[in-house]
């Protein structure tokens, strides 16, 4: 059975623990790219990372958008918004049904 991750920075991600997901905190670039490395190379299925922390290490996370798992999903971290996650999901609907759906963008 697949497992899920999140990843982010303490404040963003420490209640998904209590959903009984794995939680890596990160602080650094240098970690991040590390643990992102690591949890990819694992039986992880799901992989939340915040928005912020996927700017950082984008070069890596790019590196799975073909892939089927795992996947990646960026998420709002308590900084706001960018978009990046919408944008994410947008572009794998995108691929998967050949049209935009979402937005109606043709």
């Amino acid at each position: 059975m697949y497992k899920i991750a999140v990843m982010g920075d303490m404040q963003s991600i420490q209640g998904f623990a209590a959903l009984g997901l794995d939680t890596f905190v990160v602080s650094d670039e240098e970690e991040s790219i590390a643990v992102f490395k690591k949890i990819t190379s694992d039986n992880y299925g799901i992989i939340y990372i915040t928005e912020a922390l996927q700017e950082k290490i984008e070069k890596y996370v790019n590196s799975y958008t073909t892939s089927y798992l795992p996947a990646i999903i960026p998420i709002p971290g308590v900084t706001g918004n960018t978009g990046k996650g919408m944008l994410s999901v947008k572009k794998s609907v995108e691929r998967a049904v050949g049209s935009d759906i979402i937005f109606g963008n043709n």
